[in-house]
């Protein structure tokens, strides 16, 4: 029952990636709106404070998206089905994608608060291992031509990868660190310490990013069954054979 209903989620976020997308525009557009004019400076940071409202969004939906890797990873050596290395990559790449902004942004973030682009911080050297773990899943899906093959390396790269997702968020409390302390899931911090206006703000991004992963997943789906289409394509059925290709000599 899960199988089939996790199934026809992703036949339905295929179909409506464009719904989706153009759900998240006016969504980000607020947030966007509400992070540079509605939402107060901080306190000690100042104006600097608002790449947060790209920064955490970016970093969790990256969170989301390498989950739904581990997610789809442990389905396909479960059930061996290749349509779950379908999702497991397209979310991988977006995942990738969204945790290397995050680090881009956060470098830009460090210089304005640290005075450095860079510091070997444990959340940041944690996070930066991170995107070189999936980067390696991606390469090697590049350099493995057998579809099964491919799957299982890259399977067992996702489930060991995920690892160190935890270590990245749990990072500022396990070790000394410059970077600030998690701000909603705060094991033993208490609630939430931001402005109710921050804290919406946040929020606000943080659904239109999470709609649009949904978007960019759909559409990568759909992209990853077409290929999928073609590679159980036998080649007789795309070229004639040879026989219907040999030249007719004038008797």
């Amino acid at each position: 029952m899960v199988r089939r209903d996790l199934w026809s989620f992703m036949v339905w976020l295929e179909r409506n990636a464009n719904r989706i997308g153009f759900a998240c525009v006016p969504i980000l557009a607020i947030g966007t709106i509400m992070a540079l004019w509605w939402s107060p400076p901080d306190v000690h940071m100042g104006q600097d404070l608002r790449l947060m409202y790209i920064h955490v969004p970016t970093i969790w939906v990256a969170y989301l998206a390498l989950t739904v890797t581990l997610g789809a990873s442990l389905m396909l050596l479960w059930k061996r089905e290749l349509r779950w290395d379908d999702l497991a990559v397209a979310s991988a790449e977006i995942g990738v994608l969204l945790t290397t902004l995050a680090i881009v942004v956060g470098a830009i973030w460090g210089k304005l608060t640290w005075g450095v682009y860079w510091t070997w911080d444990p959340r940041l050297t944690t996070t930066a291992v991170l995107v070189i773990i999936f980067a390696g899943y991606l390469l090697l899906r590049a350099l493995t031509e057998d579809s099964w093959v491919r799957a299982r390396q890259s399977a067992v790269i996702a489930i060991i990868g995920f690892v160190d997702i935890p270590v990245v968020h749990f990072s500022v409390l396990w070790w000394r660190s410059l970077h600030q302390a998690p701000t909603f899931l705060r094991p033993n911090l208490g609630d939430p310490t931001m402005d109710d206006r921050m804290e919406l703000t946040l929020i606000v991004n943080l659904v239109g990013f999470t709609l649009l992963y949904g978007f960019l997943l759909g559409r990568r789906l759909r992209l990853a069954r077409l290929q999928r289409e073609l590679e159980t394509v036998k080649w007789d059925d795309i070229v004639p054979e040879t026989s219907a290709l040999e030249p007719v000599h004038a008797r």
